[in-house]
């Protein structure tokens, strides 16, 4: 399989060294807007051929697939636009910034044939691939209450960087460049994280969104720092349970953090990611009379990058797919309306 790069930013260079380990997989170009930062990321990796628009790759046309990295609002146009030029697509979240766009990208991939799948990252823990089983299992009963959050903190520490100087961060936090905020970007992992991990889908969302006091004015320079910087969530999920999903970027001694309860008629599991580590725990059967939990173990999984090189080769999109995006989208447009109304909102 011959890949593409689009977006050489920081993140491009998790696909770059994941998809090289992978047999039988080229990256075969890079795509960037700022010419230094597309030469140096190309050189870093052994890429021959760079191009500053996607126009000019497409023209060339000697790749298979598309890895869209680009910031959040160019993943609409540039996803159209490989897919009518008939490549399959490994696109990063959000597949978009809104449920409308991500349903349009997800008509055109499934009209095409051809594969589509987002980078759900942490679809890539052991732990939460184990735990699903085990509820989709029965191993706990019926789901009745789902606890899930995902703690960040570099908005207190300066373990990734400097946020106010750097604008691979400031972007994240202003509206005008394409960010939902928390909501957006660390939102739809724990949103799909616990959906997954759950088994269950949400139905109806309650939410309140918040944005702190960062610097003075709320602006950096060309950033207007008005995005989320905290959100929770209630909600009811499919099958009658409740549960509560959270996210900050504020929570200082938590790096990168998602953590995940269900709570059965029967047991309860808890899955979490904690920046690269997994842990899976389980109260089950007679524990419950002690509240006694229990490491659970587990083996390793296949990535998203695997599964994405297997589907291509395959010709049938494995999940995380454009549709499980678009999904997931949509329970976040509904917490953005439900702050603004202060009302619960239906997910339809």
């Amino acid at each position: 399989m011959r890949l593409l790069i689009l977006g050489t930013g920081g993140m491009a260079n998790q696909h770059a060294a994941n998809f090289k380990a992978i047999e039988g997989v080229s990256v075969v170009g890079g795509v960037d807007v700022v010419p230094e930062r597309l030469a140096a990321f190309c050189t870093e990796h052994g890429i021959a051929n760079h191009f500053t628009t996607l126009e000019e790759a497409l023209a060339w046309g000697e790749f298979d697939a598309v890895a869209n990295v680009t910031p959040d609002r160019i993943h609409h146009p540039t996803t159209l636009q490989a897919i009518a030029a008939g490549k399959h697509v490994f696109c990063e979240k959000p597949l978009a910034t809104d449920a409308i766009k991500a349903m349009e990208m997800t008509e055109a991939i499934e009209r095409s044939g051809k594969v589509g799948m987002v980078n759900f990252t942490y679809r890539n823990s052991p732990a939460l691939q184990k735990g699903r089983q085990m509820v989709l299992a029965g191993e706990i009963g019926q789901v009745r209450h789902v606890e899930a959050s995902h703690l960040q903190s570099w908005l207190v520490g300066r373990h990734w960087g400097d946020w106010k100087s750097e604008s691979k961060w400031l972007w994240r936090l202003s509206k005008k460049h394409g960010s939902n905020g928390a909501l957006g970007d660390i939102g739809i992992h724990i949103v799909d994280f616990a959906s997954y991990g759950s088994g269950l889908d949400v139905a109806h969302v309650f939410a309140r969104l918040k944005t702190f006091d960062k610097a003075p004015g709320h602006k950096i320079g060309e950033y207007d720092l008005d995005a989320n910087d905290s959100f929770t969530m209630n909600v009811d999920f499919t099958g009658g349970a409740i549960g509560t999903i959270q996210a900050t970027r504020t929570a200082a001694g938590q790096m990168d953090q998602l953590r995940l309860r269900v709570y059965g008629e029967t047991g309860s599991i808890e899955m979490i990611y904690d920046t690269g580590k997994s842990t899976l725990r389980a109260c089950l059967d007679e524990d419950v009379h002690t509240a006694t939990w229990r490491d659970v173990s587990f083996d390793p999984v296949e990535t998203n990058y695997q599964r994405f090189v297997q589907a291509v080769r395959a010709g049938k999109t494995q999940e995380p797919s454009f549709r499980r995006a678009a999904n997931i989208q949509k329970v976040l447009d509904k917490a953005l309306a439900s702050d603004l109304s202060h009302a619960d909102e239906a997910l339809g």
